[in-house]
């Protein structure tokens, strides 16, 4: 079987695949059109989120068996159709889940303790200490939207404080030993925090918008690791502003293109978005929640380890 590679990786993947018995081909530049010119000669593909894997691209791959996803989501491939033609569809949630979990519990520590704010003085030569006064994550109660293997890593990091840990989800009985499940409704009212660990979906996008964050009792602090459509930045500029909000740790923005490569579809930057930059209440990274030494090296091995279970 032959498998085209279109995002570097770790050596690992096309290593043991080739120990398997695969042969590998890599094209790391090509266009889109001029894959699929050749897209037919492929049993698999090895993608992270170079581009869209849609209906035309899916027509063209007449003997494709596999979709390797080095990630979590799913959501630059047309995965009815895909199934539709019987095509496996294989990512690698389990790979990058302990780095999510960590970046996530690391951005709501800085937020509380403003030590990016704090930084930064500092190496100003400000000595200001009742300024940034921090407080404290234990007695705080976390809501975690979407309890899969991203949620659940967090929560996992959040046993060695003294926390409540809430989760809604749209599937049933995913709590545990670690975070009770309960409704949207009481989580909006119990929350001080609230960690995104959603796909993008219809149900997803736009989620986070002026309703959403007034449905909250209390202000509250956002982190988002998941995908920044979820959240409208006006709205969430407003709530900021209103003090609905209290701080936001973003990993990742309404604004990325769809390849999570860049920023801006465009070269014009938006309002919201000048307002983040500038906001000591906002803490952002460049969408590497899941982009440690570690994750890399385990979504590879989570790619092969699936491919294996399936054809071999």
């Amino acid at each position: 079987m032959k498998v085209l590679h279109l995002d570097s990786n770790h050596p690992l993947l096309i290593q043991q695949l080739a120990d398997l018995g695969y042969t590998n081909h890599e094209d790391y530049t090509s266009s889109k059109d001029q894959i699929e010119t050749k897209i037919h000669e492929y049993d698999g593909i090895v993608i992270r989120s170079r581009f869209t894997i849609d209906k035309q691209f899916l027509d063209n791959a007449t003997n494709l068996k596999f979709i390797g996803r080095v990630g979590a989501g799913l959501e630059n491939i047309d995965c009815d159709y895909a199934l539709q033609k019987n095509i496996e569809l294989i990512s690698a949630p389990e790979g990058n889940r302990n780095a999510v979990g960590e970046h996530a519990l690391g951005m709501l520590l800085s937020l509380f303790n403003k030590l990016n704010k704090a930084d930064k003085e500092v190496r100003e030569g400000k000595w200001l200490r009742e300024e940034n006064r921090g407080i404290e994550l234990d007695g705080k109660t976390v809501g975690i939207i979407g309890y899969g293997n991203m949620g659940k890593a967090f929560a996992k990091k959040l046993r060695g404080f003294d926390v409540e840990v809430l989760c809604y989800d749209i599937k049933p009985n995913v709590g545990d030993q670690n975070c009770r499940q309960i409704s949207l409704e009481e989580l909006q009212k119990k929350a001080d925090v609230l960690s995104l660990h959603t796909p993008q979906t219809a149900l997803t996008m736009n989620m986070v918008n002026e309703s959403f964050i007034n449905g909250f009792k209390n202000p509250f602090w956002l982190i988002n690791t998941a995908r920044g459509k979820s959240v409208v930045t006006k709205d969430l500029v407003a709530a900021i502003e209103s003090g609905k909000i209290l701080g936001a740790g973003l990993d990742v923005l309404e604004y990325e293109k769809k390849s999570f490569e860049n920023l801006f579809t465009d070269t014009q930057m938006p309002e919201a978005f000048q307002y983040l930059i500038n906001s000591e209440k906002v803490l952002l990274s460049p969408h590497v929640a899941g982009w440690t030494i570690e994750s890399n090296e385990k979504l590879a091995q989570t790619i092969v380890d699936k491919v294996k279970k399936k054809f071999c």
